[in-house]
């Protein structure tokens, strides 16, 4: 086999495998996945003699509270997962019952289209619902309110406690009151938000809970988190880009080469 042809073997190998890597790369970069809300500040470096700016995003913390079934939880409690939290009060008149009922569609529609995928999508979206009334919403009321919504306790905790602790979590952690279309007094925190945290506690957008057009993107944003690549995990990038069937074809080509090249071998020592 003269050079010609080797090279021409290996660009016809090479070529569609490059073109398929860029494209499948920019596809994959041109999402538009749910920024981060909520930074705390820039931070300025000097690395390799460039200067590089990094934005430092208020992480979400911690807080320990009672669900609905009477259990001591925490939002830490559930690494990995996707949260989607509201602020709500059992005895509200207004726009509290019809906030649960679009929380429930929403927690459904994660549980429809069958087994495989209600393991799959229950294990990573946990719903939250912080009384503002726990004076009042005890654990009892907390489980009869549930139950009456047809709230399925699997993923979704309904949470009382210490009112000044969920008040502070409010509006110094979610900060609610800088997200929300009406005026949230600091005595009582009464919000059409719906919160969505991302798997490492970071706020991800705000969403009306009485709007259907806000609520299907706040479907669409869950779906987005739950693809988003772990940072902190070291992958090979090659095994990322890269699908079996091109794997296959390369060894094809590369196999075909060698017995090509072989053949030749034998001929020209022949």
């Amino acid at each position: 086999m003269n050079k010609k042809a080797i090279l021409g073997l290996m660009l016809a190998v090479l070529v569609p495998v490059i073109c398929y890597l860029a494209l499948k790369y920019s596809s994959e970069n041109a999402v538009d996945m749910p920024r981060k809300y909520l930074l705390d500040t820039v931070v300025s470096r000097v690395e390799n003699g460039k200067m590089i700016t990094d934005s430092i995003w208020h992480k979400t913390a911690d807080i320990t509270l009672q669900n609905q079934l009477g259990d001591t939880v925490h939002l830490y409690g559930k690494p990995g997962k996707i949260m989607v939290v509201d602020f709500f009060f059992t005895s509200c008149r207004s726009i509290c019952p019809q906030m649960t009922r679009n929380m429930v569609k929403l927690q459904q529609s994660f549980i429809k289209g069958g087994e495989v995928r209600n393991k799959i999508d229950t294990s990573i979206v946990q719903f939250v619902s912080f009384t503002v009334d726990p004076e009042y919403d005890s654990v009892t009321v907390l489980k009869n309110y549930a139950d009456r919504f047809g709230v399925n306790h699997d993923n979704w905790w309904m949470l009382t406690g210490n009112k000044d602790s969920i008040y502070r979590f409010a509006f110094e952690e979610l900060r609610v009151d800088k997200f929300s279309d009406e005026p949230i007094s600091p005595d009582f925190v009464h919000t059409s938000r719906f919160v969505l945290l991302d798997k490492d506690r970071y706020v991800r957008g705000y969403y009306n809970g009485l709007d259907s057009a806000s609520l299907t993107k706040l479907a669409r944003d869950i779906g987005l988190l739950m693809l988003e690549k772990d940072t902190k995990k070291k992958s090979t990038v090659f095994m990322e880009i890269i699908d079996l069937t091109w794997l296959w074809l390369i060894i094809v080509m590369l196999v075909i080469f060698f017995v090509l090249y072989l053949r030749q071998r034998k001929k020209t020592n022949g």
